[in-house]
């Protein structure tokens, strides 16, 4: 007689781990909206009076500080420091940024505050992940809870654009910088006092609690310390040029936020051109609503590509390739500045808020196609020697992402209509034609994942 597999309960540490990254992400999208608006906002207005393109900047180099910093905070978790001290720490620190900057009003304390919450972030955000990894002694378990964990992460940062923004026109954007500060300090507070029930995960380095799950493949011995073979340097090749067309990806990803903030948003400040209206009824949708857009998609229809994609991978022929979803996440993002041209076409000044649903949505869906996929990607075909730098590599490319879209947004940036559909449609163009090569090259490229 077969007896049917009961559903395990997940221990109450996992949702102290992942509440925690609820928290910490309605804060961190609540600041990077917040930071974009509040600069390029007027100072009679509450704003810093800068420009639009400076918003954008600074905004920019707000997240990528925030992708470069975990890799020095695995390594003192790896190696030297209890994860959970690292956890607890990060949580302060990005706790007191955010408490600095309800205190700001000039651009030094800004950077003061990205410095902090930079720090906070390097010590948190990989770490957290790390101990809740460790509540979890089979591999399927953890693969399941990691989605869940996903889940919270959109939901905090639902929350954080959908609700918190709506305290601005009443109280400030510094008054929401302390509500942001008052969140992590309350998640550190969470986490030390719930820390029983994490039991021995996080305690020790992680480096010495170190576990391999029984499903796991096993390395073969000396595997580690033998030379690059012509298969292991194509598949490394294989990954740069997944890398450096996700640097791409996420350079226009990120940029389409700013002409949704400032040339179709509205605002106290010159570069807030309105061009688009906000209006439902009598409610006018806060622009932070194009952020939340994007949680709620993933957290809709994570799940349904979820089981897309396993059904694909049941065929004959398999899902389609990293190279295939790379493509077609570009594609998407390319689609989404098309969108965004024919909306300032048609609306002629007054495009409606659908126009820019429909352009958060194409964005979204080609995130989720390819954003996720990275890690495993590399962690299947890196060499062994080369793992942790190769996975290192993958949050890099964000960060030299938000180096680069500012340069071009401030180089697009107008109020001159013709000009705007002009620029955005020409990058539209780029980013489509590069995702239909690397679509139409793809057969050849995979040979790369197989190559001995």
């Amino acid at each position: 007689m077969e007896t049917t597999p009961v559903k395990k309960k997940k221990p109450f540490g996992f949702y102290v781990c992942s509440l925690g990254f609820s928290f910490e992400r309605m804060a961190f999208y609540t600041a990077k909206y917040m930071l974009a608006i509040w600069i390029a906002t007027t100072a009679a207005s509450g704003g810093l009076g800068m420009t639009s393109a400076q918003g954008a900047a600074i905004s920019a180099y707000f997240v990528a500080a925030t992708y470069i910093t975990p890799i020095f905070g695995g390594w003192l978790a790896d190696y030297w420091l209890s994860p959970r001290l690292c956890v607890a720490a990060g949580m302060i620190l990005m706790g007191a940024g955010y408490m600095l900057a309800w205190q700001a009003s000039s651009l030094g304390m800004v950077w003061a505050m990205i410095i902090l919450v930079a720090l906070g972030t390097g010590l948190f955000k990989g770490n957290l992940s790390g101990i809740n990894g460790l509540l979890f002694s089979d591999e399927k378990e953890l693969n399941e809870a990691f989605s869940v964990q996903y889940s919270f992460v959109n939901v905090g940062s639902f929350c954080g654009t959908t609700f918190l923004v709506l305290l601005i026109p009443a109280f400030g954007f510094n008054f929401v910088f302390m509500i942001c500060g008052l969140l992590l300090l309350i998640d550190a507070a969470w986490f030390i006092f719930n820390s029983r029930s994490l039991g021995e995960a996080g305690k020790k380095p992680f480096k010495v609690d170190q576990r391999q799950f029984e499903s796991a493949g096993k390395k073969a011995a000396g595997e580690e310390n033998a030379p690059l073979t012509s298969g292991d340097k194509k598949r490394i090749f294989a990954i740069i040029l997944v890398t450096l067309f996700s640097v791409v990806f996420w350079m226009v990803w990120y940029m389409a936020y700013m002409p949704a903030y400032y040339y179709f948003g509205y605002g106290d400040g010159a570069g807030f051109l309105g061009r688009a209206n906000w209006v439902i009824g009598n409610f006018q949708v806060p622009t932070s609503y194009f952020d939340s857009m994007n949680a709620l998609t993933c957290i809709i229809l994570g799940p349904i590509l979820g089981k897309l994609w396993t059904k694909l991978a049941a065929r004959p022929q398999g899902d389609m390739s990293m190279f295939k979803k790379t493509a077609l996440g570009m594609i998407l993002v390319g689609v989404s500045y098309v969108a965004m041209v024919v909306a300032d076409m048609v609306g002629q000044g007054h495009a409606s808020i659908l126009w820019l649903v429909l352009v958060s949505l194409l964005m979204s869906v080609g995130e989720m196609i390819f954003s996720p996929l990275g890690n495993s990607f590399i962690a299947k075909l890196a060499p062994a020697k080369l793992m942790g730098l190769l996975l290192g590599v993958w949050p890099v490319a964000v960060f030299f992402a938000q180096l680069i879209y500012p340069k071009i947004y401030a180089f697009l940036e107008t109020d001159v209509p013709a000009e705007f559909q002009m620029g955005y449609g020409i990058l539209a163009a780029i980013v489509i034609v590069l995702g239909l090569i690397l679509w139409f090259g793809s057969k050849n490229l995979d040979k790369l994942e197989t190559a001995e």
